[in-house]
């Protein structure tokens, strides 16, 4: 089986899930700090690069996004 996140970088899944959630609905979702206190694309990266099971977290529910 191949990987659904082959060659999807992770600033597109934060992008999409953005564009498709809202920062508000994401911080309900999933309950980091950076998606709820001053919100941005470039401070989200920097954590989910430094944090694993946060990253996964959003990988998961990116991959029950385009499943829908």
């Amino acid at each position: 089986m191949s990987d659904p996140l082959h060659g999807v970088t992770l600033e597109k899944i934060v992008t999409d899930l953005v564009e498709h959630f809202g920062w508000d609905e994401l911080s309900d979702r999933i309950r980091i700090r950076c998606f709820a206190n001053d919100p941005s694309v470039k401070s989200t990266l920097k954590f989910l690069r430094k944090t694993g099971w946060a990253r996964d977290k959003v990988e998961k529910l990116y991959l029950e996004m385009i499943a829908e």
